[in-house]
């Protein structure tokens, strides 16, 4: 709630909410003019005018206590007390001065409909009308004010349920906001520690192997070491640009770069690769599947350079008709002997959840002397992309 207003079934948070509570309820109590102009000119003795006044007083002082206290944690049968103490006032006033005081009911089924949840005020809004009629027939003259007070009783008790009821949905909705804006941060920090594992991991790693080889140069070729740090300066400025892209929320790899990626990095490492063609036929391909898979290629490269050990990398991509429809297959095979086992890292759950947000699927082990990573992707032909030869 805003901290201007309060809610009916809410207890107000601070001063300038208790105020504009108070003045709200305050207007309603215009309506107890009879059972006060009653104490004033009913011709009432000394004795019951001053009985008259505490009652009336105290009846106030519970309905303002009741009102107020809602929302404070109260089980339901305080309230029900609560509720059963202001209907025994009511009868007790009516009964002894009058029928003036038969108003006292309207204000006890509006503080039922105001306190109490619907699966219980639908029950004591007529049983509060009820005991008003009843009352109303035992007090002289009481039948011709029923029907100027049972309809509002009514009324007004079921329309105070009908919005607490709004009430409180409109706080569940506001919570229900706030928790989807929680869960889409949280979601956006993955995204980003996704991404900035998936960039740095990749480029680090390569430009560990360009330095090593650069040291492995100097200084009989340094020409070639020369070379080697200027590729070093390019891939940090890629990586650079990249994490920047990644932060933004515009990194989306495509295989073509990530294919091209991976032949300079494999080399790098001094080991032997078989690609697929370097621009494959992606016609029909849905975007999310070329990035989900662009990201197991890069992953999976990496893991080769880094873990693996390997002298030999294939890398296969094709098409293949499934049970779920056509898919975009890329296999990732290595003959080395330090892969990841059988408990993935971070860049395998990452790439899982990936290529399962994609449609797709992931599955990564060992295989005869080697490792090999094979994750699928949805596609939208049926033919073959191209693979290792």
């Amino acid at each position: 709630m805003s901290s201007i207003g309060i809610g009916i079934g809410q207890r107000p948070q601070n001063r300038r909410q208790k105020a504009v509570k108070l003045l709200w309820t305050g207007i309603w109590l215009a309506y107890l003019s009879a059972p006060v102009s009653d104490l004033l000119h009913g011709g009432h003795s000394d004795g019951v005018r001053v009985l008259g006044w505490i009652g009336l007083v105290a009846f106030v002082a519970w309905y303002f206590a009741l009102i107020f206290r809602t929302g404070r944690g109260e089980t339901n049968g305080v309230v029900l007390g609560s509720v059963a103490v202001l209907a025994t006032q009511s009868t007790v006033l009516s009964l002894t001065l009058g029928r003036e005081w038969l108003v006292l009911f309207v204000y006890v089924a509006i503080s039922s409909g105001a306190a109490l949840p619907f699966h219980l005020a639908r029950w004591t809004i007529p049983a509060v009308s009820a005991l008003l009629t009843g009352v109303a027939l035992a007090v002289p003259g009481g039948t011709s004010f029923l029907a100027g007070l049972l309809l509002p009783a009514l009324l007004g008790g079921f329309s105070m349920t009908g919005v607490r009821e709004l009430i409180r949905t409109t706080i569940e909705l506001r919570e229900a906001r706030t928790t989807v804006a929680q869960l889409a941060a949280n979601e956006e920090r993955l995204r980003l520690a996704r991404d900035l594992h998936d960039l740095l991991g990749h480029s680090l790693s390569l430009i560990t192997l360009k330095s090593e080889l650069a040291g492995r140069m100097l200084p009989a070729h340094p020409d070639k070491a020369a070379q080697q740090v200027a590729d070093i300066e390019q891939v940090s400025r890629q990586a650079l640009v990249d994490v920047r892209e990644a932060v933004s929320g515009y990194r989306r790899p495509r295989l073509s770069a990530e294919l091209a990626g991976a032949q300079v990095a494999l080399t790098t490492a001094g080991i032997t690769v078989d690609l697929p063609p370097a621009e494959p036929d992606l016609t029909g391909v849905p975007e999310d599947s070329e990035t989900a898979l662009g990201w197991a290629l890069r992953e999976a490269v990496t893991n080769v350079v880094r873990h693996s050990g390997a002298h030999r990398c294939t890398v296969e991509l094709l098409r293949r008709q499934t049970l779920d429809g056509p898919m975009l297959e890329l296999s990732v095979e290595d003959n080395g002997s330090g892969s990841p086992g059988s408990s993935p890292g971070h860049g395998l759950t990452g790439l899982t959840e990936r290529l399962e947000k994609a449609g797709g699927s992931l599955e990564a082990g060992r295989v005869g002397h080697g490792f090999r990573l094979v994750a699928r992707a949805p596609a939208g032909r049926t033919t073959d992309v191209g693979s290792g030869t």
